[in-house]
Formats: C-alpha cells, structure tokens, sequence
C-alpha cells in the first residue's frame, strides 16, 4: 500500500506543472476565445492536451489511486470540448438552420410537399363545389367550432362585418388569440407530420379535411358575394398558415414513402435517413406557424383595407417562394 502511494505522489509531482499549466488555458478559453490566448499559449495546448492523455494513459496501466485517475479523465475530457468540441452558439445553430438547413429540407422533400399542396387543393375543389351547389354540405364539412357561427343562413352583412372588424380586440386579448392561433396550427402540422408513420393514410385524410373545410367556407362567402373580400382576409395569413400545412404534410408523406419503399434499405435505415430531413422540415413549419398565429392574430385585426390585405399576403408568398427554391447561400466556414 504505502509503495502504491509513493508511485503515485512521484508520478504527481513529475507531471503536475503541465496539467497546471493545461487548465490555466482552459480557463481562459471558458472565460473568452482562443484570440484571449497568445500564440505561444495556442501552440502549447494541443501538447499539453496529449501530455494529459498519455498521463492518463500511464496512470491507468499502473493502476493509480482512483482520485488521481478521476482528475485527468475529467482534465482530458475537458481539454477535449475545448480544443476539438463544437464552438457555435444556439444563434450560429439557429442561424445555419435558418440559411440553409430549413429550404434544403424542403427542397429535399419536394415531391412529397408537392403531392401534399395537390391534394389540399383537390379536397378544396371538391368542398367549393359540393357547398356552391348545395348548402346543405355546409354542414356536413364544416364543424360548429369552426364555423363560429358563420352559416349559409348568415346575411352578408354579419358575414362582412367578420371581415372587417372596426374594433380590433384589446392588447392583451390579442396576444392571446395569436398565441392561440399559434398553438392550434402547430398543432395541424404536427399532426400532419407524425401520423406520416402510419403510412400516409391519417396524414392525407387530415389534409382532405382541411381542404374540405377551406373550401366550404369558400363557397359560403362567394355564395354571398364576398369572395374577393374573404380573399383579402385569408391571403394576410393562410399565405404562410396553408403553405406550412402542406409542407409539414409533405414530410409526413416522406416519412410513409420511406416505410412503405425503403428502396433496398432496411426500413429503419430508410427511415431513419428520411426522418432527419422530415424533422427539419417539422421544425421549420413550427416556425413558419408562429408567423402565420402573428399575421392572423395582429396583422389581420389592424390591417382593413382590401389591397393591404392582399398586398401583405402576397409578400408573403414571394418571400417563402424565394426563400425555398432559391439556390441556398454558400457554406459558413465554421458548419
């Protein structure tokens, strides 16, 4: 015993400077960067670095006290991180999903997105005409919490005074109607994300039913005369709101096609590959989501006129046109 703690105080005492030394340097990159180390500083911590490890190396052949060997795995770790770890902040990350890695997942996704905007559409074709020719479907597609009380039994005058609301609600109602909104939509993309798991099926009948519902409620204000009007309404919103959902169902089809024709893969490889695009893809449209809840809960109440309403939805539009088929920026040095 006493010759163990002899070997191990000698091999202490020989390297313990540069271990010293090693987290003084570490310390000053914790508190800065590597600009707060002099050139004669950066040039030694990789050196000091291996010193650490063939340090702990050693100490672990020669069975060192467990205290000791603790120390320099926990140096070594640490040195590690420093040196070689990843040097980006949340805002790099969040910044470098936002340039490139967003639009490069839909771009990836693009036929299953594409397959999803053409089956929204269909559905919303199919409502306008069922409810166009008779109202009675009306009621059928479209449920009572949706509504809100706009029925084809409605004047147009309470359905225009929908539209264009004098009075927009307090601050705080406001904020929590676009919290709300944010909240609900998110909710219809992810949903429409994950049943993609179930191969597709319950993520297609949701986008029907949505597309049935919009639709529907199409046909009951041009039923009215109101269609441009509701246009107006819709589009300061449902540019981003519509887009979103049918992007996030996009990826749930991406992830049904994954199951469904792994394309010689393993299924859980196939899926797994496609599931980290279709992820980026989910967490995108959160975003997009959120602007969407901003835009219906704030813009829509403020902004009355008919070509401001247009006008706004339709940079929208453009904005997300230009930033998903735009060729992406190039490579920051530090991704």
């Amino acid at each position: 015993m006493d010759s163990a703690i002899l070997k191990s105080t000698q091999f202490r005492r020989e390297r313990e400077p540069s271990w010293r030394e090693l987290e003084g340097l570490l310390e000053k990159l914790r508190r800065g960067s590597p600009r707060n180390l002099t050139p004669q500083e950066l040039t030694r911590l990789p050196t000091l670095y291996r010193g650490a490890l063939s340090s702990l190396s050693v100490a672990r052949s020669i069975s060192l006290d467990q205290g000791l060997l603790a120390y320099l795995e926990s140096l070594a770790n640490r040195a590690y991180f420093q040196i070689y770890g990843p040097r980006r902040g949340f805002g790099a990350v969040a910044g470098a999903f936002l340039r490139r890695g967003f639009p490069a997942a839909v771009r990836a996704l693009a036929r299953p997105i594409l397959l999803s905007i053409l089956l929204s559409a269909i559905a919303a074709l199919a409502g306008y005409f069922l409810c166009i020719n008779d109202a009675e479907w009306y009621y059928t597609l479209m449920p009572d919490s949706m509504a809100q009380g706009r029925m084809p039994s409605s004047t147009t005058a309470e359905l225009r005074a929908i539209l264009y609301e004098t009075e927009p609600p307090p601050g705080d109602l406001l904020s929590a109607f676009a919290s709300f909104l944010f909240v609900h939509n998110a909710g219809i993309g992810i949903v429409c994300f994950a049943l993609g798991f179930a191969f597709g099926l319950p993520t297609a009948l949701l986008l029907i039913q949505n597309g049935l519902m919009l639709g529907a409620f199409l046909a009951l204000y041009v039923g009215h005369g109101l269609g441009v009007e509701l246009g107006g309404w819709l589009i300061i919103h449902g540019s981003t709101e519509l887009l979103a959902i049918a992007v996030a169902g996009g990826a749930g089809f991406a992830l049904a096609r994954a199951l469904l024709f792994p394309g010689g893969k393993a299924r859980l490889t196939a899926l797994a590959e496609t599931g980290r695009t279709a992820g980026q893809v989910a967490l995108g449209c959160v975003l997009m989501f959120c602007v969407a809840g901003l835009l219906e809960g704030f813009a829509r109440q403020w902004v009355l006129t008919l070509w401001a309403r247009y006008a706004i939805g339709g940079l929208m539009l453009l904005f997300w046109a230009l930033y998903f088929l735009q060729p992406l920026p190039a490579r920051d040095d530090d991704e």
